[in-house]
C-alpha cells in the first residue's frame, strides 16, 4: 500500500506551505547552476581552449545524465522516499560541485557535470513528485508555479553572481558557489519536507536504465560531431544508428514489461502527452537560446562576464512575470488557450531576434528577450500543471520522471542541435585567407577563439568576420526556435484537453465512470 498522502487526506497538511518552501530551496539551486555555466562557457573556451564541440559536451554532459537517470529516480523516491532521495541527490550534487571547483582540464569538468546531472536527476522529478501528495488540485497550479518560480529565480541570480565570480577569481568559483546553497536546500528538506513513499511502486530497471543512458549518450555526441566530421562521416552514421537502436529496444522492453519504469501507458493519454511536448519544445528552445546568447554578448558586442549576466536579465524578468501571470490567467481563458498563446509569443520573440545584425545593438536584443522570457513563462507553467494533473498519486514519482525527463530531451537535443547548427555555419562563412592553416583551424572553433586569433595577428577583418558569421549563425537558430514554438503553439491549441483531466483515469485501478468522464473531457 502506498503511503497516505495529501491527496486523500481530508484535512490539508498543514506544513505543506513550509514543505513547499523546502521545494523551493532544492530547486532554487539546479536554476542557479542553469544559467552560471552558460555565461562560464565564454570565458572556460578561452581559459581552457574549448572548443565550440567541447563546449556543448559541459553542457550536454550534465543535461543527458540529468535526463538519463530521472525515470529511476522518480521510482527510487517512490519507493524509498522521496525526501530521502531528495537529500541524496542535493549531496551527489554538492558533491559534483565541488569537484567542478578544483578541475583543471575539460575532461574532468565534464566528469563533473556528469555527477552533477546525477544529484540533479534525484532532485527535480521528486520535487514535483510531492506536490500531488501535499496540495489538493485547487492549490496545485499555484503550487507548480511557486516551484518552478524557484528554479526561475535561480536564472537570474546565476549569470550575475557568475559574472561577478568570473571577474574577480577563477573559472571554478562558478561550481564553489553552488556548495552553500546545496546545502541550505538539504537543511530546508531535512527540517520542513514529510515524507512520502509508495513501496508498491516498480524495481528500477538497471538495464532500461542503461538503454535509455546509452541511447542518449549516443544521439547526442553523433550531433554534436556532426558539423566537424560530417552529418555522412561513418562514426557519426553509426552512433546516430546505434542512438536509433538502443531507443527502440528501451520502448520494446518497456512496453513487454508489467510494472514498466517508462510508463507508456502515460504517453497514450493526450493530456498528459501534448502538455508533455509543449513543456518539451519549450525547453528546446531555451535551451538553444542560453546556448548561444552569451558568446554573442560577450564576443560580439564586447561585454564582460558580468555585463552579459546582467544583460540576460530581460529573459529572466518577462519569465518571472509570464510564470506569475499564468494561474490567473488560467483560470479566466482555460490552460489551453494560455498554453498555445505563450508558445505564440515565444514564436514571435524569436521570429524578431532571428532580424538581429551586428549593428543592432542590445536595445534591439533587449526587446526580443523580453518577449522570449514572457512566452516561455506563460506556457510552461500551466503545461507542467497541467501534465502532473492527469497523474494518480501512486504513480507521482515515475510520472514527473517521465515529464521531467522529456524535458529533459528536449534542453540536450537544443543544445546539441542548435549549437551545432551555429557551428556549422560559422565554420562555412568565417573569412581565414591569409592564416596559417593552424590559426585557422583554431579560429573556427569558436567566435571567442576566432577573437584571440584576431587579436594575436592584428586582423581587423577577421575580427569582422567572425561577428558577422557568428550572428549569421544565430541567425538561423533562432528561426530554427520560432518555427519550433509556432509548431507547438498549434499542436497545443489544437489537441490540448480544454479541462484538467481526472487524475483517477490513468490510474490502473479507474471505474467505469472514471473512464468516461477522462475521455469525454480529452474530447473537449
Amino acid at each position: 500500500m502506498a503511503t497516505v498522502t495529501q491527496a486523500s487526506s481530508a484535512r490539508p497538511d498543514p506544513r505543506r506551505w513550509w514543505a513547499l518552501g523546502a521545494l523551493v530551496a532544492s530547486m532554487l539551486v539546479l536554476g542557479f547552476d542553469m544559467t552560471i555555466l552558460n555565461v562560464a562557457l565564454p570565458t572556460m573556451a578561452e581559459q581552457l581552449g574549448a572548443t565550440t564541440g567541447q563546449q556543448q559536451l559541459m553542457a550536454d554532459a550534465y543535461i543527458v545524465v540529468f535526463a538519463a537517470l530521472m525515470l529511476p529516480a522518480g521510482l527510487l523516491g517512490d519507493r524509498f522516499g522521496r525526501r530521502r532521495m531528495l537529500i541524496t541527490g542535493l549531496g551527489i550534487f554538492l558533491a559534483g560541485s565541488v569537484v567542478g571547483a578544483l578541475a583543471q582540464d575539460v575532461n574532468a569538468v565534464v566528469v563533473a557535470r556528469a555527477v552533477m546531472g546525477v544529484g540533479a536527476a534525484l532532485v527535480t522529478p521528486l520535487a514535483l513528485s510531492v506536490l500531488p501528495s501535499l496540495f489538493a488540485p485547487d492549490e496545485r497550479t499555484k503550487a507548480v508555479g511557486i516551484v518552478s518560480a524557484g528554479s526561475t529565480l535561480g536564472l537570474p541570480l546565476g549569470p550575475i553572481i557568475g559574472g561577478w565570480l568570473l571577474n574577480h577569481y577563477w573559472w571554478g568559483s562558478v561550481f564553489l558557489i553552488n556548495i552553500p546553497m546545496a546545502a541550505i536546500g538539504i537543511a530546508a528538506c531535512v527540517f520542513l519536507l514529510p515524507e512520502t513513499r509508495d513501496p508498491a511502486s516498480p524495481k528500477v530497471d538497471t538495464v532500461s536504465t542503461a538503454l535509455t543512458a546509452a541511447g542518449l549518450g549516443s544521439l547526442v555526441y553523433a550531433i554534436i560531431e556532426a558539423p566537424t566530421r560530417g552529418w555522412g562521416d561513418p562514426l557519426v552514421l553509426g552512433m546516430l544508428a546505434g542512438a536509433a537502436l538502443l531507443i527502440t529496444a528501451l520502448v520494446l522492453r518497456e512496453r513487454r514489461a508489467v510494472r514498466p519504469m517508462l510508463d507508456m501507458g502515460l504517453l497514450a493519454h493526450r493530456g498528459f502527452l501534448f502538455n508533455a511536448l509543449a513543456a518539451t519544445l519549450v525547453m528546446f528552445v531555451l535551451s538553444g537560446l542560453m546556448f548561444v546568447l552569451p558568446p554573442y554578448l560577450q564576443a560580439v558586442l564586447g561585454h564582460d562576464a558580468l555585463g552579459t549576466g546582467v544583460r540576460l536579465l530581460p529573459l529572466m524578468g518577462g519569465l518571472l512575470v509570464g510564470a506569475r501571470a499564468a494561474q490567473p490567467v488560467v483560470e479566466r481563458f482555460g490552460a489551453r488557450a494560455v498554453v498555445s498563446a505563450g508558445l505564440v509569443v515565444l514564436s514571435f520573440a524569436a521570429f524578431l531576434g532571428s532580424r538581429t545584425t551586428v549593428d543592432s545593438g542590445y536595445g534591439f536584443t533587449a526587446l526580443w528577450l523580453s518577449f522570449a522570457g514572457a512566452g516561455f513563462g506563460l506556457s510552461i507553467v500551466p503545461a507542467m500543471s497541467g501534465a502532473l494533473g492527469t497523474l494518480p498519486t501512486d504513480r507521482a514519482g515515475s510520472g514527473s520522471g517521465l515529464l521531467m525527463t522529456l524535458r529533459q530531451v528536449g534542453g540536450a537535443i537544443g543544445i546539441a542541435l542548435l549549437g551545432s547548427l551555429l557551428a556549422g555555419v560559422f565554420q562555412d562563412r568565417l573569412d581565414v585567407t591569409g592564416l596559417p592553416t593552424s590559426a585557422a583551424d583554431t579560429a573556427g572553433d569558436s567566435v571567442v577563439a576566432a577573437h584571440l586569433v584576431a587579436e594575436r595577428a592584428g586582423s581587423a577583418d577577421l575580427l569582422t568576420s567572425a561577428n558577422g558569421s557568428y550572428v549569421h549563425g544565430m541567425a538561423l537558430v533562432l528561426l530554427v526556435c520560432g518555427g519550433a514554438a509556432l509548431v507547438a503553439a498549434l499542436l497545443a491549441a489544437a489537441f490540448l484537453p480544454s479541462a484538467p483531466t481526472a487524475r483517477s483515469g490513468l490510474s490502473g485501478r479507474s471505474t467505469g465512470s472514471d473512464l468516461a468522464t477522462s475521455k469525454a473531457d480529452a474530447r473537449q
